[in-house]
């Protein structure tokens, strides 16, 4: 047995070293034949689908704490449970939102409802660290995000900008867990403030600059050649990253400043809209894995006074972002994903909120081969329970993967030898492409 694990490890590592060697160098397009080209290998429900991958880049917005779907995606017209909150007509057919989100249901036909999902974390650190993993949370391991499951597989479309950025003060991210940090998302806090320390300083020659940097180089070649290990190649590869970032015409893509007053105004005078705005952005500039997150959806008091504010910040911005996405050709070819650890429960409090409900939850997906003004799954008339096509949340991390054309079946080995797949047991909803 001990033989046939090794075994199955060299396989695996002669396939990591292909991949690899393609990856460190940001190519992404990759040889006929090969594992990834072309259609690409997905588990499928009960089989092995070929898929030709639909979406080239994702565009992930988390709603932190826990998303209401009752006030949102699943309205229940004329059940108690919905307290104030009113439902609407869309322009899908068979698709209501609640009075909270009115520019959303003019755009509904361009967006895929998920109504029936499910997780089994219902607490805030697990239920995110789930939703962004696939895995529960161990204190022996961390295992990496989507973006950086992405980048491992594919590489960067871009080789001057990052591969995977995350917008927000979201401090719990998992990052590219056992992967090198080069998978790891930049983190950009503001995004009105764009990509902090990334020019020279004032008075300081460009011929300064490249002297500092010829200097500091033979200064660590010794030190380099001595300790040729993972962690300090992880550093100098950062290192290069930045300083090819700082010289390339595609920086402007982090200033969001180039807009004009009335696209700014469109997403929203707020963090949330303006972390829109700068995906967009950084979408046309082919970054591939973008997160804005926004919270604090953990609405355990005041839910009817809480709720309907953040559901107009969102609003707004998402459907600009739908819209912006289809008038510039690009949501053909991006995946938008709107998420949630898990929903609240259909009994309201006696704080007049609601309280944690992984059982039964809404997540949307658009743009990316996803066929627009549909809803998949059902909860029963109060939303408490799935009723109809469970989805739990490793089916949704392998939909995503089935967009972008991962090998969701494919087995990585952490620094441990265990074994992991992109969403480790799910399976990916085909039924949602065109």
């Amino acid at each position: 047995m001990k033989s046939l694990l090794h075994q199955a490890n060299e396989v695996t590592r002669r396939g990591f070293i292909s991949r690899a060697a393609k990856t460190f160098l940001g190519v992404s397009a990759l040889p006929a034949g090969s594992l990834f080209s072309g259609q690409a290998m997905a588990a499928g429900r009960g089989s092995v689908l070929k898929q030709i991958p639909t979406a080239k880049r994702v565009i992930y917005l988390y709603m932190t704490g826990g998303m209401s779907h009752l006030d949102t995606f699943d309205p229940k017209p004329g059940q108690d449970v919905m307290g104030p909150t009113k439902a609407v007509k869309t322009s899908a057919d068979d698709v209501m939102v609640s009075d909270y989100l009115p520019r959303m249901a003019k755009v509904m036909d361009k967006v895929a409802v998920i109504n029936s999902m499910s997780s089994t974390q219902g607490a805030h650190k697990q239920g995110n660290y789930y939703m962004h993993t696939s895995y529960e949370l161990r204190s022996s391991i961390r295992h990496p995000a989507m973006g950086a499951w992405l980048l491992k597989f594919q590489g960067k479309r871009n080789g001057s900008l990052p591969g995977n950025i995350m917008i927000g003060d979201d401090s719990s991210h998992p990052g590219s867990g056992f992967f090198e940090s080069r998978f790891s998302p930049l983190m950009i806090s503001d995004p009105s403030k764009g990509l902090q320390n990334s020019s020279r300083r004032d008075g300081f020659s460009e011929k300064e600059f490249e002297n500092h940097l010829t200097l500091a180089g033979k200064l660590d070649r010794s030190f380099l050649e001595t300790y040729d290990q993972r962690n300090v190649r992880a550093y100098t590869d950062m290192y290069e990253d930045a300083i090819k970032l700082m010289s390339s015409r595609d920086l402007r893509a982090f200033d969001i400043s180039e807009e004009t007053a009335q696209t700014r105004d469109r997403y929203g005078d707020d963090a949330f809209g303006q972390g829109c705005l700068l995906a967009r952005r950084l979408a046309e500039h082919d970054v591939r894995f973008i997160e804005v997150s926004y919270g604090s959806w953990d609405t355990h008091s005041g839910n009817f006074l809480n709720v309907p504010d953040r559901a107009e910040i969102l609003d707004q911005a998402l459907s600009a972002l739908l819209q912006d996405l289809e008038v510039r050709g690009l949501l053909d070819d991006t995946l938008v994903v709107l998420a949630t650890e898990f929903g609240r429960t259909p009994e309201i409090n006696q704080n007049e909120g609601r309280d944690h409900h992984p059982k039964a939850f809404s997540c949307l997906m658009a743009g990316g081969g996803v066929r627009g003004g549909q809803r998949y799954g059902k909860t029963d008339e109060t939303g408490s329970e799935v009723v109809e096509n469970k989805v739990l949340v490793p089916d949704l991390n392998a939909t995503i993967g089935y967009a972008l054309g991962l090998p969701l079946d494919h087995v990585l080995y952490s620094p441990s030898k265990r074994p992991f797949t992109v969403a480790d047991s799910g399976k990916p909803i085909t039924s949602l492409f065109t």
